[in-house]
């Protein structure tokens, strides 16, 4: 098999790193460099999301229904790098994901494919369950007290085609239509961010960091369609100052249809560098 190479280049970019009403401070100027980063870091699943074009142009429309992603948040982007994202061919139907900057080294890296993901067996199956309202009041979540093996609050909602339309082109400068035209569809770095709003429905926590993400797609989500998030709290662990967190959860659409099934690892308690 002669092995395909697809590349494409993006600028990063972060809309109001100086703001004062960021929900999680590593995404601001003084936030992050509080912990040590030269600057605001951009959001691991709006990184991800940038490679959403090259992904599709390659494996096609087909991946957002049945395809998945595994990748790893290798070391932090910031805004005004110039990015490369790197496809290369691995097996038929399986491509290896890099997003690398000017230095050469790896902000992002893993692999795309079509089908059923050789690791979804190992992921959680949380059932459907009806969605839960927003408390006032959440635990903070804490590495001692971690909720090993717990049932979290289902997360409603979902997102309007408007708003579906304004993350697709001011947090990804998407022109597709599959994201931005009359009938949107969620955009995967919307969905490879929907564990972190799931994960916040049930605790308090910040700053944090996005470290991985395994995303088995089912199904297409439509803007305008009620969908509910389950999951379940999996691990928890240290490693190099840091306090990691791993859920796993999935997305149900109408008739209860599950449409994503995803791992979500965050560094949830930040060690300063």
């Amino acid at each position: 098999m002669t092995s395909r190479l697809i590349q494409d280049k993006f600028n990063a970019f972060l809309d109001g790193p100086d703001s004062p009403d960021i929900s999680n401070p590593i995404h601001s100027t003084s936030g992050a460099t509080d912990y040590g980063y030269s600057g605001a870091l951009v959001g691991g699943a709006t990184v991800f999301g940038w490679a959403t074009d090259t992904i599709l142009r390659t494996l096609g429309d087909g991946w957002l229904a049945n395809g998945w992603a595994s990748i790893s948040f290798r070391r932090p982007t910031y805004p005004g790098e110039e990015l490369l994202i790197t496809l290369e061919e691995v097996s038929d139907g399986e491509f290896g994901l890099q997003i690398s900057g000017l230095d050469q080294n790896n902000r992002v890296e893993g692999s795309v494919g079509i089908g059923v993901a050789p690791w979804l067996a190992e992921l959680t199956d949380t059932e459907y369950s009806e969605s839960e309202p927003v408390k006032s009041n959440l635990e903070t979540l804490r590495f001692p007290t971690a909720p090993l093996g717990e049932v979290l609050r289902p997360l409603g909602g979902g997102s309007s085609a408007a708003d579906a339309i304004s993350y697709a082109n001011e947090k990804q400068h998407s022109q597709d239509d599959r994201f931005i035209g009359d009938n949107p569809v969620l955009h995967p770095g919307w969905i490879c961010a929907r564990p972190i709003r799931f994960l916040h429905h049930s605790y308090d926590y910040s700053p944090a960091i996005h470290a991985r993400s395994q995303i088995q797609f089912f199904g297409k989500i439509k803007a305008d369609e009620p969908i509910v998030t389950t999951g379940t709290f999996v691990d928890a662990y240290q490693r190099k100052g840091h306090s990691y967190a791993v859920v796993d959860c999935s997305t149900y659409g109408p008739q209860n249809r599950e449409l994503v099934r995803q791992r979500h690892t965050t560094i949830f308690e930040v060690g300063a560098r």
